[in-house]
């Protein structure tokens, strides 16, 4: 069961690439633009993406996310509707 999101607001992001280096199961660089896209993540309209994740890929992905620079990676709990980070 999926336990929480991760929200990422890639047309914010920057393409300093720690996120892919932390977590490549779970991030990965763009080759056109050179941002980070979720591997296996939904593309909003707006450009936004996210992808639901279980409890256990929670504490690399938050790393990954308080590794960003520009703080467009957030992480929610989708139980509580909280936002971690």
């Amino acid at each position: 069961m999926t336990a929480y999101r991760i929200e990422h607001d890639r047309p914010n992001c920057i393409g300093c690439a720690a996120c892919a280096a932390i977590a490549p199961d779970f991030w990965k660089m763009d080759d056109k633009d050179g941002k980070s896209d979720i591997v296996d993540g939904v593309k909003k309209p707006d450009g936004q993406e996210e992808r639901d994740i279980e409890e256990q890929d929670l504490a690399i992905n938050k790393e990954a996310a308080e590794s960003c620079p520009v703080n467009v990676i957030h992480l929610k709990d989708l139980k509580t509707g909280e936002r971690i980070i």
